[in-house]
């Protein structure tokens, strides 16, 4: 047995363009302006899978809806041993032919959103890195598929740099970037509310991390 060749639920290409533009047309009007950042790895820690120095050097213009509209979603705000965290989590979806016209077409190695990009809301004034990319959230209407979504939480800055051109992007850390810094004294100016010195006078008076014998306090000569 075969599918019946005369219906072509899932290969016509005119009815998967009519779901496309009404799809696009549907996030331009209930979704938000926002900016796509991506991100240029310069030096990857192979052991933590990290890069501490990654630079954010292009910001693209798109809309995207925002799937958690009875707000945020994960862990939320919440004291812990650490102080104030703030887990936000959201949702935002996507066209994927938006995303190729305002983003492969200048960038054609950029063919779909990668994790560890960041979106900018400037609704809310905040950055949300993507943890991960959904492509299949919509399963193949007519045979095609139609957006991304885009997993996210909220970023935590640590120290990236950020050279976009667009102002307001580029000087949002300003106030907290320590990339400079070489003091604890230095520290202190820019986070006043940090106990970085106490907590190294305190160290001092505890442990006495020296050449010759880094795991006690005092140190005695065998010899005398």
């Amino acid at each position: 047995m075969s599918t019946n060749p005369f219906f072509q639920n899932y290969d016509y290409f005119n009815e998967q363009q009519l779901i496309d533009d009404l799809v696009i047309e549907s996030i331009q009007i209930f979704g938000l302006d926002t900016f796509y950042l991506t991100r240029s790895l310069q030096s990857v820690d192979e052991i933590l899978n990290e890069d501490d120095l990654s630079i954010f050097d292009r910001a693209y213009n798109i809309e995207v809806y925002v799937k958690s509209v009875d707000g945020f979603q994960g862990e939320g705000d919440f004291l812990s041993r650490f102080g104030l965290q703030i887990r936000d989590q959201a949702v935002f979806t996507v066209a994927i032919r938006t995303f190729e016209r305002f983003v492969t077409r200048l960038d054609t190695a950029k063919i779909r959103p990668n994790e560890g990009d960041l979106v900018y809301l400037p609704l809310n004034n905040k950055f949300f890195k993507i943890m991960h990319v959904e492509h299949e959230s919509v399963f193949y209407q007519t045979g095609s598929l139609q957006v991304f979504d885009l997993k996210c939480e909220l970023f935590e800055y640590s120290n990236e740099r950020f050279h976009t051109g667009i102002e307001e992007i580029d000087t949002h850390f300003e106030n907290i970037d320590t990339d400079q810094i070489s003091t604890l004294d230095d520290l202190y100016q820019k986070d006043p509310i940090a106990k970085n010195i106490f907590f190294e006078e305190e160290g001092d008076g505890i442990i006495d991390f020296s050449e010759i014998d880094p795991f006690t306090e005092t140190i005695s000569n065998p010899t005398n």
